[in-house]
């Protein structure tokens, strides 16, 4: 079964940048489905970003031309670029990998931005 651990959070100003990195291993990561999701205190966990095994992208109206989420299967990892970063994108960032008979979470990272 795949395992997938991520990694890049950390402390950030307002408008600042972070890569997050969602590495896989134990399966053929190229045909899992990748959901980046974010859970703040207090809140549920969201959706952020997803991408499929067919590269078909989606991201949450909060996060739409600040966040990008690539693929890249030969390294079997799947990266969040957060640029112009919020103090309301700071929540702990966990990755999904999905098919129809599998569903595995990572551990996450956290991500904070302030000032």
């Amino acid at each position: 079964q795949v395992q997938v651990v991520e990694s890049g959070g950390g402390l950030v100003q307002p408008g600042g940048s972070l890569r997050l990195s969602c590495a896989g291993s134990g399966s053929i990561f190229s045909i899992y489905t990748i959901g980046w999701y974010r859970q703040a205190p207090g809140k549920q966990r969201e959706l952020v970003a997803g991408i499929t095994s067919g590269g078909r992208l989606s991201y949450a109206d909060s996060v739409l031309g600040r966040l990008t989420i690539s693929r890249d299967n030969d390294r079997n990892t799947v990266y969040l670029q957060m640029n112009s970063l919020k103090p309301e994108d700071t929540a702990v960032y966990y990755c999904n990998a999905r098919t129809i008979a599998t569903d595995r979470w990572g551990q996450g990272t956290q991500v904070t931005v302030s000032s």
